[in-house]
């Protein structure tokens, strides 16, 4: 597992560390396809399955999987609802789209409540294991499909936040994706003092106390999505 190894995963009978998965989606017979091909992939085990988003909150409290592989559109709690809350309440749980919806709105409220993939079904094997180790090392990943949806409504959508300057825009961006002060200092090349500076006024431009409530904001408006 090398790169995709993350502290708190199962070890297999060789000593290498396993990326531990729920499947979601409220067709059984897909499930039993996802759990036959995942079972035949090294380093990634299968620990439970459920058919709706509120089973899978109550199995993500009980399990704490590194991904969850997930559909959209379900009976009770909706796909969207069950990703906002899990990476509100489990932000070390990394979340799959796997759904055959391409719709440019569910593809937007999917990111933006905190997916970090979008892959449609009938991708490849090789894909959706490509896609379960990129997700669970912290990045990202979409279909290509998915990626010239989401392309075309970047370039044609006004800035997010457009209340922000262009570097307090960058710092949201990484707050949202949960990076501490000092790691944006780094990657920003800007003093720690000059990142406290820049989250102050971020704080009063979005009436905000937290950086809990600012989180909120920017993935809503469809920052720390990225790469």
């Amino acid at each position: 597992m090398g790169p995709y190894a993350v502290a708190g995963r199962e070890a297999d009978n060789r000593g290498m560390t396993s990326t531990r998965v729920l499947l979601v989606d409220d067709h059984p017979v897909v499930r039993g396809g996802l759990v036959a091909l995942l079972d035949t992939l090294p380093g990634i085990i299968v620990v439970g399955q459920v058919g709706d988003g509120a089973a899978a909150l109550r199995e993500v409290a009980l399990l704490k999987p590194d991904v969850v592989v997930m559909d959209l559109r379900m009976p009770g709690m909706d796909g969207v609802e069950a990703v906002r809350r899990i990476t509100t309440g489990y932000p070390g749980t990394a979340i799959l789209i796997l759904t055959m919806f391409d719709e440019e709105s569910l593809i937007t409220d999917a990111l933006a409540a905190g997916a970090r993939g979008y892959l449609l079904k009938g991708a490849e094997q090789e894909e959706i294991e490509r896609a379960i180790r990129t997700v669970a090392a912290g990045a990202t990943i979409f279909s290509p499909g998915v990626v010239e949806r989401v392309l075309h409504r970047s370039a044609s959508a006004p800035k997010p936040l457009p209340q922000l300057t262009e570097r307090e825009r960058e710092v949201t961006d990484l707050l949202a994706r949960g990076v501490s002060n000092a790691v944006i200092a780094e990657r920003l090349e800007i003093a720690p003092k000059t990142v406290g500076n820049h989250i102050s006024a971020i704080f009063l431009k979005l009436g905000v106390a937290s950086r809990a409530e600012a989180i909120v904001q920017a993935r809503e408006a469809g920052l720390g999505l990225g790469r």
